[in-house]
């Protein structure tokens, strides 16, 4: 029983409750370029709340170090589109909703294992009540929607189930 207890602890690779699977034996960087902001229309915090949260995120929910170059994985993008549409309309005509959107081109580079590479959008998505103003909303409408899309680069980078 001791043997088995000893094996089940020298395992190399690390899952977690919150979905990285890493291991840790051959990947212990990575490299996270800023994103700037490739978008017509924006919201001037926009990109350091987004830069900020995405180096957060791998810090928090991994044991892989920060680095500025060279990094076992690589991250690099923009933020490509942030816009505003009309969602829904009331009985009157009017616009009832409108739903705000975000989009991050992201380049992946696994320099452990280029399989894994990849180029994709990631896109999220928050309404709310047009009688409210953009500028009463507008942070914590971000902040979801960047939040949500460092989930998503997240759970395709190092979420390999």
């Amino acid at each position: 029983m001791a043997f088995m207890a000893i094996g089940l602890t020298a395992c190399s690779v690390s899952y977690k409750f919150n979905g990285a699977s890493i291991d840790y034996t051959k990947t212990k960087t990575i490299q996270i370029a800023e994103f700037p902001i490739r978008s017509s229309y924006v919201w001037g915090p926009m990109g350091a709340l987004f830069n900020n949260e995405l180096k957060a995120h791998y810090l928090d929910h991994t044991r892989l170090v920060q680095v500025k170059r060279n990094g076992d994985l690589k991250l690099e993008g923009e933020i490509t589109r942030y816009e505003q549409r009309n969602k829904s309309v009331s009985a009157e005509g009017y616009s009832a909703m409108t739903e705000l959107s975000m989009t991050v081109n992201v380049r992946f580079t696994n320099n452990q294992n280029h399989n894994d590479d990849f180029e994709q959008q990631f896109t999220a998505t928050q309404s709310f009540d047009t009688r409210q103003s953009l500028n009463a909303v507008q942070e914590e409408l971000v902040s979801r929607m960047i939040r949500d899309i460092c989930d998503q680069i997240f759970n395709a980078t190092v979420a390999n189930w």
